[in-house]
């Protein structure tokens, strides 16, 4: 592997950050002197209450066999809403929520690592009464995903798939000789202390495509500010300190991980290759010319991959 290369995408890849943004004061559909929405302009029912007094605003389309998508760091439900538009129409029941400390999302100040996110996965499983999943994750919400299974078993679940994956572990150690330095970390978390949406604009090109329209990254882009700043910081120090080495190989549910060859900020061999090995029976399917942010530039074959995992 490129160590230089890594280094050099270290900014997104301990992040896990799926698409980011660098207006802070922008939202879909909304003016720049609009106000964001707020959890009291929803519907009660788009929210679930969960153990210690947080809400977790989700959203559900269609019926059927349930697919659950799990965001990546700093991301909304509007992450996934291509696939989801997608496949509701194809008799899934598609759902998505905003984790703690994200868009409209509770933010409590803590909770913001992985076996927390985990369990708070576990209550929405169990609130929303679903079995025979499919869980869909992206970057850091693989982890979340695996950690799931770890903590609370695979009886609710049928499938997984794992969409650019920053797993097995990514700090430096002596036995991960090609991980990334803990200094290297901290440089990254005070420059998000000090101006985090010029970090965002800085780095938003990279999670697309070239040919991809700025109007589309504009739309896309919004969605990096709306998650409290601690919440990035707390689970950036949980996403690279965890090591899932040894969780991965006790996987035992049919998994299929996607992963694009061009992909900066989780480099395919340091990430996608090394996850695929250690899951027994996993399915890898790698994706030419393919950004960290497939499910915007990648839709139709993603959406394709994703309804022949499904139907199988």
């Amino acid at each position: 592997m490129n160590r230089r290369n890594l280094l050099q995408s270290v900014a997104s890849v301990v992040a896990g950050a799926g698409i980011i943004g660098a207006d802070p004061d922008a939202t879909w559909g909304a003016t720049a002197t609009s106000e964001p929405p707020t959890p009291a302009s929803n519907p009660p029912n788009h929210f679930i209450e969960i153990r210690d007094g947080v809400s977790l605003f989700y959203k559900e389309w269609g019926t059927g066999t349930p697919v659950l998508f799990v965001n990546s760091w700093g991301m909304t439900t509007q992450l996934w809403q291509y696939q989801m538009v997608d496949l509701c129409s194809r008799g899934f029941r598609c759902i998505a929520y905003d984790q703690r400390g994200h868009g409209r999302s509770s933010d409590p100040g803590c909770g913001f690592e992985y076996d927390t996110f985990a369990d708070d996965l576990a209550q929405v499983i169990e609130k929303l009464d679903l079995h025979n999943i499919t869980l869909v994750g992206h970057s850091v919400g693989c982890g979340v995903i695996a950690r799931y299974v770890t903590r609370h078993g695979a009886s609710r679940v049928s499938r997984v798939v794992m969409i650019a994956p920053t797993l097995p572990f990514m700090l430096k150690t002596p036995d991960n000789p090609n991980g990334v330095d803990e200094s290297q970390l901290e440089q990254l978390r005070a420059i998000w202390k000090k101006d985090l949406p010029k970090w965002f604009g800085d780095n938003a090109r990279s999670f697309f495509v070239a040919e991809t329209p700025q109007a589309m990254l504009d739309w896309a882009v919004t969605m990096g500010l709306q998650a409290s700043l601690k919440a990035l910081v707390d689970f950036n120090h949980s996403a690279t300190q965890a090591d899932f080495r040894e969780e991965l190989t006790k996987f035992n549910i049919p998994t299929l991980i996607i992963h694009g060859a061009a992909d900066t900020s989780a480099l395919l061999d340091f990430t996608g290759r090394r996850t695929a090995k250690l899951i027994p029976n996993c399915q890898l399917k790698v994706y030419e010319g393919a950004p960290h942010g497939l499910m915007f530039t990648h839709i139709e074959r993603l959406n394709a991959d994703l309804l022949a995992f499904l139907k199988a």
